[in-house]
């Protein structure tokens, strides 16, 4: 898919002091319904590929997205790193997720995203993780909805 074919859709965040909201890539399905096409970094209970239902707000503003429409198997895992690692080191380290077809996003050299694909190895993917947590290197969090919360999870 062509990026011709994507457009920016939106996601309010209130509870989250730090960004107040993030911005996805989308591929638009019609009737208000798009594909998201990038990992949240900030979002919790929606991931990469899932179906949302969005409207904008007036007709000068991206859409805005109001719930999870259809849910395509993603799980989404973030990830700060807590070392002095190079960005080089840090992608490096997280490329050897690879092999359980879990592939990350860089936000801003410390924080991550890791999308884990429908057939890919979640369990196994945070037990690299777990481990990696105890040796000081980073910290992980799972990004699965809370219940009741929302998209912020706070």
């Amino acid at each position: 898919m062509s990026e011709e074919n994507l457009t920016k859709i939106h996601l309010d965040l209130p509870r989250n002091e730090e960004v107040g909201g993030e911005s996805f890539w989308a591929e638009d399905l019609g009737e208000n319904l798009y594909r998201m096409r990038n990992t949240p970094f900030h979002a919790y209970g929606i991931n990469f590929y899932d179906i949302v239902l969005a409207k904008p707000e007036s007709d000068d503003l991206k859409p805005s997205i109001l719930k999870v429409h259809e849910y395509c198997g993603h799980k989404t895992l973030r990830v700060i790193f807590l070392n002095q690692a190079s960005a080089q080191e840090r992608a490096s380290l997280l490329s050897q997720l690879n092999q359980f077809k879990a592939y990350h996003e860089n936000a801003d050299g410390t924080l991550f995203a890791i999308d884990v694909e429908p057939e890919g190895d979640y369990g196994e993917v945070c037990n690299w993780l777990y481990r990696w947590e105890n040796e000081g290197i980073l910290s992980y969090e799972t990004c699965e909805a809370r219940e009741g919360l929302g998209f912020d999870g706070e």
